[in-house]
């Protein structure tokens, strides 16, 4: 997923259920009712096929387990998976030059992998305007597929994760192909289906190279039939053109990601719409969300925004308005790191230290959500009283 970083009202068991599952243990670790009782958000959840297959809330094991391993690497996603994650985000998709889909955060790699360390590589290092910002490095359309092999992650933000570059060059760049077949095997393995969620990163900046990211997406689905309604494939853009574009494709589930209110998804601003994610969030706009989309995956802050000090506010009215439009959410981005944490929940000031992230969950679990994006996908199965009945 990309960075562009009143309460509904729930009763009974479906309050309980999604209370519960909200828990974080001081090490970290998501703590939930187990069985029907972690899945019962209302009728079909969890019980049903498709999305509604998956319990509620959702775990979604941000780019992987990626607050234990770099990020959009096989180690992040299989550690997602044994620690219990519901969905792995195996992909932010972005091309290569000669047109594969790879896995990376952003299309210049930089920081994600070691292609500075390659002499060969050095005279590819360029400035390009990408979404309206000028962005320096190496970036993946410049790169064969063979090329990028070449190279190996590494941790992205070694000052809130330095005990994630013990890690760095253990992995190479996998591919969206490779994280198809991935997904196959890790079911048959596991005895139950593995869901992912990728991301089609910057379609627009793509599409005029002549690398339409939404056709080489579906042509892949297709190929591994996995582009029906009720396949376990949930595609995502912060371009709302590109969800309407997948939609003539394929018939996988789609949502549509929203960063903060001011902010105009970058294919608006390409075609001069005026609008921004403050009119995607009104009823009217998540009316018109829900005839091509099945969900949103708003930031974090649309759901309880923060004040000036970086503490917690009054929930907004989006989860009750938006399930209202008959849509799903799955917000981001769920990190136990103090600098990512609101204020009243961090602990000390040491940026990789965690703070309490168990009171964090349940703010945000309080709200309805039916799951949430976190870069510590840690599950459990203990319930709490002081937590089912708060």
């Amino acid at each position: 997923m990309a960075t562009p970083e009143s309460n509904e009202q729930a009763s009974g068991t479906g309050r309980r259920a999604v209370l519960g599952a909200a828990v974080l243990g001081a090490g970290g670790t998501v703590l939930g009712l187990a069985g029907p009782a972690r899945a019962a958000r209302g009728a079909g959840h969890g019980r049903g096929r498709g999305l509604d297959s998956l319990p509620v809330p959702t775990v979604i094991g941000h780019r992987g387990a990626s607050g234990y391993r770099p990020e959009h690497t096989f180690g992040s996603y299989q550690l997602a998976l044994d620690m219990g994650a519901d969905i792995v985000e195996a992909g932010d998709l972005v091309p290569t030059k000669d047109g594969h889909l790879v896995c990376r955060h952003e299309p210049e790699i930089g920081g994600t992998t070691d292609v500075a360390d390659h002499p060969e590589f050095a005279g590819r290092r360029t400035t390009k305007t990408l979404d309206g910002v000028q962005v320096t490095g190496w970036f993946t359309e410049d790169f064969t597929l063979a090329e990028l092999k070449r190279l190996r992650a590494v941790e992205r933000i070694p000052a809130n994760r330095p005990h994630n570059t013990l890690y760095n060059g253990r992995w190479e760049i996998p591919t969206f192909e490779e994280v198809l077949r991935w997904q196959d095997e890790q079911t048959r393995k596991r005895g139950k289906q593995v869901w992912i969620y990728p991301e089609l990163k910057h379609p627009t900046y793509f599409r005029a190279f002549g690398l339409g990211l939404e056709e080489r997406v579906a042509k892949l689905l297709r190929k591994h039939g996995k582009d029906r309604r009720n396949s376990p494939v949930i595609l995502q853009s912060f371009e709302p053109t590109s969800v309407q574009r997948l939609r003539e494709l394929v018939d996988n589930p789609l949502v549509v990601l929203l960063s903060d209110a001011g902010s105009r998804p970058w294919d608006f601003v390409e075609s001069g719409d005026p609008r921004t994610t403050a009119d995607l969030v009104t009823p009217q706009g998540l009316k018109e969300i829900a005839s091509y989309a099945q969900g949103i995956g708003p930031t974090l802050n649309l759901i309880i925004p923060r004040d000036s000090a970086g503490r917690l506010t009054e929930p907004t009215t989006l989860v009750r308005d938006a399930h209202r439009a008959g849509l799903i959410l799955h917000p981001y981005t769920m990190r136990n790191e103090n600098p990512f944490l609101p204020a009243e929940f961090r602990k000390g000031a040491d940026p990789d230290a965690y703070g309490d992230v168990f009171g964090a969950y349940r703010a945000y679990f309080a709200t309805g959500i039916d799951g949430v994006f976190t870069d510590h996908p840690d599950t459990g199965l203990l319930a709490r009283e002081d937590f089912v009945n708060p």
